[in-house]
């Protein structure tokens, strides 16, 4: 029986000048998905720098998903905001539509207005009713469980608005002040913004849990019921100048970059 040659091909398989065709493919696929995921991991470095930067006072504003732009509670955030970032104070939301929105777009026109360093943050999560973080977002974190970002916002913020809302919003207003009533984190204002909103719910508090030996009094000094985001503003920027006054006075050797 006469041999094959040894150089045809076999039937079915792929001759070398293909596969090698193939591999240069592939090796320029990978170089540029390579590329990209040097690029990301040096965006979040950045990232990370900013939000480790305590230099810089940051406020969270927590509020409703579901209020219009069309109100005044929208409007009052809007404006809180936006007097927050001319004095340099970045805007911490959850990064979703309603008031969040109004927050980080009051942030964003504030930053434009002054030329300040503020940032506009957004600490996401994946809901079915928020499907994207909004536009208004400097810098977004983005997390899966409510425990992990709730945790975030604690780490990240110097006081905390609370702006009208519902389970969500009071989950966040109810865990930031047992942090600071049990001293897992340092002093601050918790500020309630649309006095009406919350007048019976602390009223509420003083009247059962206080009254029946379940709260202290002093437990209520961290809390500020304000009508309108000048009187929020004043508060938050009085804490803001004791940040950076107690920064001054605490000599330090680190440098660090600039934004």
């Amino acid at each position: 029986m006469p041999r094959k040659n040894k150089n045809s091909s076999r039937p079915g398989t792929v001759p070398a000048k293909a596969r090698q065709g193939k591999r240069g493919l592939l090796r320029r696929h990978l170089d540029e998905r390579l590329r990209a995921l040097h690029q990301r991991a040096m965006l979040l470095e950045r990232e990370l720098v900013a939000l480790d930067d305590n230099r810089f006072y940051r406020t969270c504003i927590f509020g409703s998903a579901r209020i219009k732009p069309e109100t005044p509670a929208y409007r009052d955030v809007y404006e809180l905001a936006r007097m927050l970032s001319w004095e340099g104070i970045d805007i911490l939301t959850g990064g979703g539509p309603g008031l969040m929105e109004a927050a980080n777009r009051g942030a964003k026109l504030g930053q434009e207005e002054k030329n300040t360093r503020s940032l506009s943050f957004g600490i996401s999560i994946q809901l079915d009713t928020e499907p994207e973080p909004n536009k208004h977002i400097d810098i977004n974190r983005h997390h899966h469980r409510f425990s992990s970002r709730l945790d975030d916002f604690m780490r990240l913020s110097h006081s905390v608005i609370c702006t009208p809302g519902g389970v969500g919003t009071l989950l966040e207003f109810f865990f930031s002040w047992q942090l600071v009533q049990r001293k897992h984190m340092s002093e601050r204002p918790i500020v309630l913004l649309g006095g009406e909103f919350w007048v019976d719910l602390i009223a509420w508090m003083k009247k059962k849990p206080l009254r029946d030996g379940l709260m202290d009094a002093p437990d209520f000094k961290y809390i500020h019921i304000v009508k309108t985001p000048e009187q929020a503003f004043e508060i938050i920027s009085e804490h803001c100048r004791e940040f950076h006054l107690a920064n001054r006075k605490r000599s330090t050797k680190k440098k660090l970059p600039a934004r």
